[in-house]
């Protein structure tokens, strides 16, 4: 007699591969209602939501960090494992659904093997079916279902009519089902069990699988000139370019649209208020901190569209293979390509991507350079800057000028990030050869507007909170030690020349004095560790009641009109180098595995920082 055990789903995690449609899958199941975070202990990043079924039934969603097996040799892999083998009980799900690309289902059925081995309730889930049909390939999913002793369900994340099978079968399972039991005979597979795990994965393909004597070579012939060691590299320069142009010109509109409507807010309560505390805690506070930061959010948006298309094209994985070469001579391995590009837009999750590198010689290099990528937070800073210093004109008739010295400035980021690596392995690793660089590489497909969307709505979300809470926080802050205590009746002075912002300013300038910095620039410094837009709604702030109601919202003109060239440029320097906010350095302290390396990081994007903006900020002096 079948032993069996009937079980209500509630909650059901998602187990794949990296590139196999995971999360494509988990934003159609969920649609909007998830949320971000991370497990309990580590910086994992979690992903929960859940997933309404047609019959009106209520399911818990999570989506695993990918994996290629339970052997677990990087911390995401180990969360995955950990889940799935119950060693987290608090995130015990009640069924696996193992998600296999199925275009490429050699490495996805080894991984399936593995979960089959654990005895866990599991449903095979065959995603991007329509991709696989239109190449010909043919699934006999009866056949798979019958060898594997599993339910196997074929679906397409991103089309609605080619997921109604798997709803009925996720409704079915939210009622009481019947599951066969089966033992859990799984164990660190050995090199041979690998190998048997392999033939069996390659037994399941012959039986169940057919594949076109003509294969489709549309990608082949893509990558002829993708990942040619020449053309490729210029096709990656051309990207990158392309995307830093795009940050100045494509959101300017937007930008000024949304300056203009703090504006407005800012005149309409200085009207209603007339002058007072109240109004210059709205008016210099709240509007001209928080709101010269958010005006910035259509460029950060811009560089995250970049970044989502690429990923979803499937152009990562070749980047990251063609910078293999470049970046293994300075001792990054391949993988390190995509937590760095990732770092672009922020430091922590491009830090936290560095766990899909499994030799720690690879991940530690890579944490301890992230950092210098420049993040979306500087774009706040670099912008103002060069709006106020370089003017608005056009190269070549069509390139900007902005767009030029933006570019710069991340190719600076770039080059010292890999001078740090070469420097890192000449004393830390000097006697560790590299490890060789595999990588798979995922088909080109085109991004589904749908989950570009929801991505980029995750970020804005992300960034509105940053603003609403800790830099609001710090701009208040701020605007408190700009205030008080209040000028003398007879003062001759601007009264934040008697504040409590201009006592620490003045105390912290003889340091930064060589390198150019005003006091006003050595306040901001201070609250900018908490996060480097708060840099932007510091001098904001402070220049907002220095100068008055007319200087809120205009940094830019304001600084225009009191910094020299070279005070500008050696403000620029320091924020290539500057040490990150304090979540950053809490994330390295943890990914590392202990505060050795954050403070090693602080120390040397310190020193970095000031000798660049010594050296930087003397030159423009002499010329």
């Amino acid at each position: 007699m079948l032993d069996t055990t009937k079980q209500a789903v509630r909650r059901i995690a998602l187990v794949g591969a990296p590139n196999c449609g995971k999360t494509a899958l988990f934003n159609a199941l969920t649609g909007s209602r998830q949320k971000v975070g991370n497990y309990a202990g580590v910086t994992v990043e979690r992903k929960k939501g859940v997933a309404l079924t047609p019959g009106g039934r209520s399911l818990e969603i999570v989506d695993l960090p990918g994996t290629y097996s339970l052997r677990a040799r990087s911390p995401d892999e180990e969360i995955t494992r950990d889940v799935v083998l119950d060693r987290r009980p608090a995130d015990t799900p009640d069924l696996l659904l193992a998600v296999a690309d199925a275009t490429n289902l050699r490495s996805a059925f080894r991984l399936v093997c593995e979960l089959v081995q654990t005895g866990k309730p599991l449903v095979l889930v065959l995603n991007m079916i329509d991709i696989a049909r239109h190449r010909g390939i043919e699934i006999e999913t009866d056949a798979l279902s019958r060898q594997l002793g599993i339910p196997v369900v074929a679906a397409c994340a991103v089309r609605r009519a080619q997921m109604a099978d798997l709803w009925q079968l996720l409704d079915q399972l939210s009622e009481t089902h019947t599951f066969a039991k089966r033992e859990n005979n799984w164990s660190e597979p050995s090199a041979t069990q690998l190998r048997n795990l392999q033939r069996e994965a390659d037994r399941l393909i012959a039986q169940a699988v057919r594949y076109p004597e003509k294969p489709d070579n549309l990608t082949t012939r893509i990558d002829s000139v993708l990942l040619h060691p020449v053309a490729g590299l210029l096709v990656l320069l051309t990207v990158l370019f392309l995307m830093f142009q795009a940050v100045f010109d494509w959101a300017q509109p937007p930008m000024d649209l949304i300056t203009s409507g703090f504006d407005t807010i800012g005149t309409l309560i200085q009207h209603l208020l007339g002058p007072g505390l109240v109004e210059s805690f709205l008016v210099d506070g709240a509007i001209a901190g928080v709101g010269s930061v958010v005006s910035f959010l259509p460029q950060i948006l811009i560089m995250f569209l970049f970044i989502l298309l690429l990923e979803d094209l499937g152009y990562m994985a070749r980047a990251a293979f063609l910078m293999d070469r470049i970046m293994g001579g300075v001792g990054l391995h391949g993988r390190a390509f995509i937590p760095l590009l990732s770092s672009f837009a922020c430091a922590i999750p491009g830090i936290m991507a560095a766990r899909v590198i499994d030799n720690r010689r690879d991940r530690m290099t890579t944490i301890l350079v992230a950092p210098l990528m420049t993040c979306s937070a500087r774009i706040p800073i670099y912008t103002l800057i060069i709006a106020a210093f370089i003017p608005a004109h056009r190269v070549a008739g069509f390139l900007s000028l902005q767009g030029l010295v933006m570019f710069g400035l991340y190719a600076v980021g770039i080059v010292s990030a890999l001078g740090v690596s070469l420097v890192a392995k000449l004393i830390f690793w000097r006697n560790q050869p590299a490890p060789p660089f595999m990588l798979e590489l995922p088909d080109y497909k085109l991004p589904r507007l749908k989950n570009v969307l929801i991505a980029l709505m995750t970020r804005v979300k992300m960034f509105l909170h940053r603003a609403g809470t800790t830099i609001f926080t710090m701009t208040v802050v701020i605007w408190f030690l700009a205030t008080f205590p209040m000028a003398p009746a007879n003062a001759t002075q601007p009264a934040i020349f008697y504040s409590f912002a201009a006592m620490i300013g003045h105390l912290i300038e003889p340091l930064l004095a060589p390198i150019g910095f005003t006091w006003q620039m050595s306040v901001a410094l201070v609250p900018g560790m908490a996060a480097r837009e708060v840099v932007v709604a510091a001098l904001g702030t402070v220049y907002s009641i220095q100068g008055g109601a007319d200087a809120a919202l205009q940094v830019g003109h304001v600084l225009a009109s009191q910094w020299t060239l070279p005070t500008a440029l050696s403000f620029l320097a320091w924020y290539i180098f500057a040490p990150q906010c304090t979540s950053t350095l809490a994330v390295i302290k943890r990914e590392a595995g202990g505060a050795r390396w954050m403070w090693l990081s602080f120390g040397y994007m310190l020193a970095l920082a000031y000798v660049a903006s010594f050296i930087v900020y003397h030159i423009a002096l002499a010329v």
